[in-house]
């Protein structure tokens, strides 16, 4: 992937969402040709001249000090994932090694930790939304991921490239997209990603949607949240997820898909768990 453009893209697309008004600059009368913010009014939000952030904002003002990442975080309006994302796209790349990448793996404690959530969803994802591993009713209700190859294991292509995602995901263009932003927020990471590389190459190529969203250089790291799916058997489910990132290993997330004691979407758990042991 090519940093330098990352940079210079994520820069410009975030200046373009900020208003005059959002920022508290008045109107001089010049014409806007650009959505947004224009360079100089950025420069002079972040208290730096109209040529340092031309230079940046282009990937040729090198390594800003921490101070003048701030500002323009400030600046730009910039959320903690898109602050984190910025910092990524700015880091000196790193030497690429030729050596092959270790494959993540889930610790014995944490597939343990799966089954004993035996009444909710969960699962743990790695790096570029890859499913590690994933309990009964993760399987039931979004898809079962262990009967999959190993490389096609991947939340994104799942919801993206399987056509039995659109129907079943509710709201599925908002959970798709969030989801390329996630993509996103690990590509400034791991710029040099192969597997990652080759997925958002597959996906461009299969996914009519994918480019799009790419290309707005959206970015998120997700937390919490709420997400329904239309099951096949039982209906409709509703969920409050949490995902929790592992203090040893931050590139794994715990994802758990809650629900309230007593709803018709516990009751349909309930059958959904009582029909998986029975088909095992």
């Amino acid at each position: 992937m090519d940093r330098s453009a990352d940079l210079s893209d994520f820069l410009r697309s975030r200046r373009a969402r900020i208003t005059p008004d959002q920022a508290g600059i008045l109107e001089d009368g010049r014409p806007r040709r650009v959505p947004g913010l224009r360079r100089d009014e950025v420069s002079r939000l972040a208290g730096v001249s109209t040529e340092y952030y031309t230079r940046l904002e282009q990937g040729r003002a090198g390594s800003p000090s921490p101070e003048v990442v701030e500002a323009l975080c400030q600046a730009l309006h910039l959320d903690l994932a898109e602050r984190e994302h910025l910092n990524d796209l700015l880091a000196r790349p790193k030497p690429v090694r030729r050596t092959a990448v270790s494959p993540q793996r889930v610790r014995p404690g944490l597939h343990l930790l799966l089954q004993t959530l035996d009444q909710v969803p969960a699962f743990v994802l790695g790096r570029r939304t890859d499913v590690l591993a994933a309990n009964r009713l993760a399987r039931a209700v979004v898809t079962d991921f262990e009967a999959l190859p190993v490389p096609q294991r991947n939340l994104a292509r799942y919801y993206l490239l399987d056509p039995e995602a659109r129907q079943r995901v509710g709201d599925w263009e908002r959970i798709a997209a969030e989801t390329v932003a996630m993509l996103r927020l690990d590509a400034g990471r791991y710029p040099n990603d192969r597997r990652l590389s080759d997925l958002v190459g597959e996906l461009t190529l299969r996914s009519p949607e994918f480019p799009g969203w790419w290309n707005e250089h959206h970015v998120l790291r997700r937390t919490h949240g709420s997400k329904v799916y239309h099951h096949p058997e039982v209906g409709e489910l509703h969920f409050s997820y949490e995902a929790l990132h592992l203090p040893d290993d931050p590139d794994q997330m715990l994802c758990v898909y809650n629900v309230e004691p007593g709803s018709a979407t516990a009751e349909s758990l309930r059958l959904l768990s009582s029909w998986s042991l029975t088909s095992q």
